[in-house]
């Protein structure tokens, strides 16, 4: 198991608001990255990896747009890794991939790749692991007012308004040439934003998902190219 956690962000970005109203700023962050390694990972020279949204209960899934950053992520970067797009691996395994009867964990995964013409389609992708993608991003809390007002000597804005919010997300990665679970990799960013305003407000923004995201990619890239064993 190995732990990191981000120091807060320290330094503030400023940008012009859209408009030239007032300034965009950055809000404080902190990150926590978790890993766990069953087995020893690697990746070869024409295997990828497909990166897939585990689906919630009552219809909930994790965010497409997140999911679509994980994928760039990876492909990016000195840890750059292969990856089949998910639509293309879902659309070639029909219908063993659809939310409704994929498979709920690794120990399925023999059975699975029993299924006449599965495993060869899969090898015809070159698609070695499958990541799966779990969590979300809420809002956690958060308080204050602000009013703004235009009246003939001009117009303002008065008041303060904050919002935390939470960006949590687990990865599980299956190994499909061993036919095992290989591990998993988790981040968990929280961030809080707020507006203070004495005539221009002033926007200081925590972007937890995308944080979360170039978290969660350069997580997943490291531990399959890493070739350590379990924990």
């Amino acid at each position: 198991m190995r732990s990191d956690r981000a120091r807060p962000a320290k330094a503030w970005r400023a940008a012009l608001v859209a408009g030239g109203a007032g300034l965009l700023l950055a809000g404080c962050m902190t990150s926590r990255l978790d890993e766990s390694k069953n087995t020893a990972t690697g990746i070869a020279a024409g295997e990828s990896i497909v990166i897939l949204a585990r689906s919630y209960h009552k219809g909930k899934a994790v965010e497409e747009d997140l999911v679509s950053c994980i994928n760039e992520e990876v492909q990016s970067g000195a840890q750059r890794v292969r990856v089949t797009p998910q639509q293309d691996f879902i659309d070639a395994l029909f219908p063993w991939f659809e939310p409704r009867i994929a498979p709920q964990s690794a120990e399925a995964l023999p059975e699975l790749l029993a299924r006449p013409g599965v495993a060869k389609r899969i090898e015809a992708h070159g698609v070695r692991y499958i990541v799966w993608i779990d969590g979300r991003t809420e809002k956690t809390g958060g308080g204050g007012s602000l009013s703004c007002a235009i009246g003939p000597g001009g117009g303002g804005c008065l008041g303060f308004t904050w919002w935390e919010d939470d960006a949590s997300y687990d990865a599980a990665v299956w190994d499909l040439q061993r036919r095992s679970d290989a591990g998993s990799v988790s981040a968990d960013v929280h961030g809080t934003s707020m507006i203070p305003a004495l005539i221009i407000p002033l926007p200081l923004i925590a972007r937890t998902q995308s944080a979360a995201c170039k978290d969660m990619a350069g997580q997943i890239s490291r531990f399959i190219r890493d070739p350590g064993g379990g924990s």
